[in-house]
């Protein structure tokens, strides 16, 4: 079989740290005691109910009005078509003003697994549901980490950041329908002129895992939230916790497998 010849990457999650999930739970938290403490009683919610792991399953990897609509339902929140417009702007302003004030950082491993992939010649992608994800991908530098840990590539040049590394960005673009659809992914490989087949997808979330298999490409699980079962029972072909533990070799190969298997 061929090596693979795209790699897809979701970025929340994936690539960066970001204050997503905290801005969703605070902007929830924020409501549920303030505007909305009427009705707070007639929900499930409660802080500590709102998890890494309901963050991950319920909402993760959505459009922000669907996932503003994903968590309203989940903590069965009455009459969520007068409500959901107002968590979604709230949980924008927030992660807005939690990016302006640089409340995120890029996972090491990622940027390292980038980067080799990015040498092998093989075409990279970032297909990220977030409107926000560009305002995090200008603001890593590569040039900086390359330097700082010893990484040496022809491409890296000062002033290189995460966003100046992809041959396709579709970050933030709208599509008619979200993940587990697999439409993301599948513009995705059109846009870097290959076959879905020949595709890898890197997610954290079910539903990206969904979406990757549901368009013919292989998919790689980044368990950053002890969520390993969840994305395999989803159909990842590999699942690991950190990206330095995949086989770049079987990358050339087309496969997607630990490193000492």
């Amino acid at each position: 079989m061929p090596g693979f010849a795209g790699a897809i990457f979701d970025v929340d999650g994936v690539l960066v740290d970001s204050p997503h999930e905290r801005a969703w739970r605070e902007g929830l938290e924020e409501l549920m005691e303030g505007p909305w403490r009427d009705i707070a009683p007639q929900t499930t919610y409660a802080p500590d109910k709102f998890t890494p792991q309901v963050y991950q399953s319920v909402m993760s990897g959505k459009p922000r009005m669907a996932g503003a609509r994903a968590a309203l339902d989940y903590f069965h929140v009455p009459d969520v078509d007068g409500h959901v417009d107002e968590y979604a702007d709230r949980k924008q302003t927030m992660v807005i003003e939690l990016i302006e004030a640089g409340e995120f950082h890029a996972f090491p491993d990622a940027l390292r697994f980038i980067m080799a992939v990015k040498d092998m010649g093989i075409r990279v992608a970032a297909a990220s549901s977030s409107k926000n994800a560009k305002l995090f991908l200008r603001q890593i530098r590569l040039d900086t980490f390359a330097e700082e840990n010893g990484l040496s590539y022809d491409f890296v040049k000062p002033g290189l950041t995460l966003i100046d590394i992809f041959d396709a960005d579709l970050s933030g673009r709208d599509f008619a329908q979200g993940k587990p659809n697999p439409e993301i992914f599948l513009t995705s490989a059109s846009e870097l002129g290959e076959a879905p087949e020949n595709c890898f997808v890197i997610e954290d979330a079910v539903s990206g895992v969904q979406a990757a298999k549901a368009g013919n490409m292989a998919g790689l699980g980044i368990a950053r939230a002890d969520d390993e079962d969840a994305l395999a029972a989803a159909g990842a072909d590999l699942v690991v916790t950190s990206l330095d533990d995949v086989d770049l070799n079987g990358l050339r190969e087309g496969t997607l497998r630990r490193k000492g298997t």
